[in-house]
């Protein structure tokens, strides 16, 4: 549903909410089971994702410079 919207922005905004679920199951399956492995995995995919997520605004400053505007609708004509 979130890759409707208009902003790459909100989707990346989007796509960070939907990791945070993921790490919040791993943390509470972790207490759960009173393993250590679910909060490592959790530190790991946190990790990952600040990282795409800095990658990912700095596509987005460089083509906001050169096109002027970011949306989802001007992206999609970088499709060859």
């Amino acid at each position: 549903m979130f890759l409707f919207r208009k902003h790459v922005i909100n989707i990346l905004i989007s796509l960070e909410l939907i990791i945070l679920s993921i790490n919040i199951n791993f943390i509470v399956g972790s207490c759960f089971f009173d393993d250590l492995l679910g909060q490592i995995y959790s530190l790991i995919i946190l990790s990952i994702a600040a990282s795409e997520t800095s990658i990912g605004l700095a596509i987005i400053v460089v083509y906001y410079r050169l096109r002027g505007g970011i949306s989802v609708d001007l992206i999609s004509l970088l499709k060859g």
